[in-house]
């Protein structure tokens, strides 16, 4: 599915709001575009209807007293002779009165109470007397009721126009957080169903980025891009509406700034993408290279490499930067420039029309014409500058989006939500060969068979395949020949999320989450409650750190546990396991880390912990393991060796050279 389309799937989750705040913003502009109209009416009838000719009329109300006469606007008039027309005009700053009709364009001018008008073809003279101060408003007295409503009008448009256009902002704007709510929800969710194998192959620092970054960018489209394209698009749409009522010829020539807008997009678009592209991974390839530098600061600063990091996170800031500041210049040198050209032709448009018709005498306009034209063309390049300067927006909003659809398009593990089925626990591998690539098998042929209750031990060297055998149990991958069972079920065809509710793993090092001690150990499961957590934690021997802990169960744990100690954090470990009541248990070298004094201590939680459970062991001390049922030494993925302790001992083979080894030191 494509970019934009994804993007209006999510759109349509708000279409309510986005369609009443549309909807708003109609009538908001429409209000806001009538003003022009009112001003063209208050200056053309109005203001300048002083000069529409006046007719000589009996004394009647609305009519004008001068030099012992009545008069009245000659649109006014139903019936008049022309002879019968006298006119008021604006010559410089006076105005005169003369007692006849005055030929229309031409240049005007007063010389010894002659009014002399001057065109290319002829010059024309009448009688003129100046009027008086009192005299002009007399003639204004009738307009004044008229252009007050006008005014008051177009005053009371302006007050609906805001408070419209602050609710569709408002409503555009909640619409748009709540999308990307949903979008983040989304993706965050998504992430809690991805295979494990995703995030042994990119780093936590790009997730996180698309989770948070990304997103951002996204919600910049919807608050801030979409907003301004929407009230710009039915902007323009209404000025043109104005405009072709004004005049159709002059609207149809304005529409020539859209074609160069266009081209302006696509090559816009054509660098912008490349350079959005390149800055949102250099954005993720940071966030990534600060969270492995805060996770390894301790190897960091033991190994003196600070120079060294800092020299990587400087050559991804560096390109980072590179590409910034390209973007930056392209919308420099187009985003106002743009605008200002083509503002400046439309301009030179008008004036060539306007003045080349007045000068060939084809059409004379009005002021308020005019003036309506100005204003319309002005609040046209608005909205345009609006669209141009959020193109850079958009377009990172577009790179950022096709990462987050990318990522919501990897493949999730099934989820199946049925009834939990207890397992006995009877484990079984059957000649189960796996690899994590193809073609690279990193177990070979692997058979063996635990009962229900019975603890399985796994030792070999590093990459022996020890913890490959528990990512294939986990079903953290398949394997690719044979076949693993669970009590006689083969587990590929048990759904993930039931097979793990049956399993429980305890790793050498142990994770806490943020939040209380009993939300790590319930991990939010409604069936454990307070009492089920507590005597998980007692039945461990771990009830000394409840106790020492300001609010107990309650108690705040900071983040990794870093509060506790590595064996308090076992401890707490082994009260989850146990709260979940697994079938099977997996201890993934969970003593690896743990001093002797306190090894005590964790072997009494183990031994309460594996009581009644398969249990399978991932050892790396062998004396911990002595007391297992079934011991299985690895070697290059390999089953070499297979018994007990002293089975194994008798052999005298791998096991006993390495138990010979680790007591040889030890000692």
């Amino acid at each position: 599915m494509k970019t934009a389309r994804r993007l209006w799937n999510y759109a349509l989750t708000q279409k309510k709001l986005i369609i009443l705040s549309l909807l708003m913003l109609i009538v908001a502009v429409s209000c806001e575009l009538c003003g022009p109209f009112l001003a063209k009416r208050m200056i053309d009838y109005h203001i300048l209807g002083i000069e529409k000719g006046w007719v000589e009329v009996a004394e009647k109300d609305g009519a004008v007293h001068y030099n012992d006469a009545w008069y009245e606007r000659r649109d006014r008039v139903p019936q008049y002779k022309n002879s019968d027309v006298a006119e008021v005009l604006l010559v410089g700053r006076s105005y005169y009165f003369v007692p006849e009709e005055v030929q229309k364009g031409g240049v005007r001018s007063v010389e010894d109470g002659i009014l002399i008008v001057k065109s290319d073809k002829e010059e024309s003279q009448y009688k003129a007397e100046k009027l008086t101060g009192s005299e002009v408003l007399s003639f204004y007295k009738e307009e004044t009721k008229p252009i007050v409503w006008l005014m008051s009008m177009y005053f009371f448009l302006l007050v609906v126009a805001s408070v419209l256009h602050f609710g569709q902002r408002y409503y555009l704007q909640v619409s748009s957080h709540r999308i990307i709510q949903k979008m983040r929800e989304d993706v965050f969710f998504h992430t809690q169903k991805l295979p494990v194998s995703y995030f042994d192959r990119f780093p936590a620092g790009q997730i996180v980025s698309r989770i948070t970054n990304d997103t951002e960018a996204i919600r910049e489209l919807y608050v801030t891009v979409l907003a301004t394209f929407v009230t710009s698009i039915v902007y323009i749409i209404g000025v043109f509406v104005a405009l072709f009522i004004l005049d159709p010829k002059l609207a149809l020539a304005c529409f020539v700034i859209f074609p160069i807008l266009f081209i302006w997009i696509v090559l816009y678009r054509k660098f912008a993408s490349f350079y959005n592209y390149r800055i949102r991974t250099r954005i993720s390839e940071l966030n990534g290279s600060i969270n492995e530098s805060i996770n390894g600061m301790t190897i960091i600063r033991a190994f003196g490499k600070q120079k060294t990091f800092q020299k990587e996170f400087e050559h991804i800031n560096r390109d980072h930067f590179t590409y910034q500041n390209k973007l930056n210049s392209l919308n420099a040198l187009t985003s106002y420039n743009l605008v200002g050209f083509l503002r400046n032709i439309t301009f030179v448009l008008i004036i060539w029309y306007f003045g080349g018709g007045s000068i060939n005498g084809e059409s004379i306009i009005t002021i308020g014409i005019l003036y309506a034209f100005v204003d319309y063309i002005n609040r046209l390049f608005e909205p345009l500058t609006d669209i141009v300067n959020q193109l850079s927006n958009l377009e990172q909003a577009r790179v950022s989006a096709s990462r987050v659809f990318e990522f919501l398009t990897e493949k999730e593990e099934k989820y199946e939500v049925g009834k939990r089925k207890k397992y006995v626990g009877e484990v079984a591998f059957h000649n189960v060969s796996f690899g994590y690539k193809e073609g690279e098998e990193v177990l070979h042929n692997i058979t063996f068979k635990a009962q229900p209750g019975e603890t399985v031990a796994l030792v070999g060297h590093t990459g022996s395949g020890k913890s490959s055998m528990m990512n294939i149990l986990f079903r953290f991958y398949d394997v690719q020949k044979g076949k693993i069972t669970i009590d006689g079920e083969d587990i590929s065809t048990i759904s993930k999320q039931e097979l793990r509710k049956n399993m429980a793993i305890v790793l050498q090092d142990p994770f806490l989450f943020s939040g209380t001690v009993k939300e790590n150990i319930t991990l939010n499961e409604q069936n454990i409650d307070d009492k089920k957590a507590f005597l998980a934690i007692e039945a461990v021997g771990g009830e000394g750190i409840i106790r020492k802990l300001k609010g107990g169960m309650n108690a705040r744990v900071a983040e990794r546990g870093t509060m506790f100690s590595t064996g308090e954090r076992q401890l707490l470990s082994f009260a989850r396991a146990l709260a979940f009541n697994p079938s099977i248990l997996v201890l993934d070298e969970a003593t690896a880390n743990i001093d002797t004094e306190t090894e005590s201590v964790i072997q009494h939680g183990l031994d309460v912990l594996k009581k009644g459970r398969t249990t399978f062991i991932i050892a790396h001390r062998l004396s911990t393991i002595k007391e297992a049922d079934q011991i299985l030494v690895l070697d290059k993925g390999r089953i070499v060796e297979h018994g007990n302790h002293e089975e194994l001992m008798q052999k005298r083979g791998i096991y006993y050279g390495m138990y010979k080894t680790q007591k040889g030191e030890a000692s």
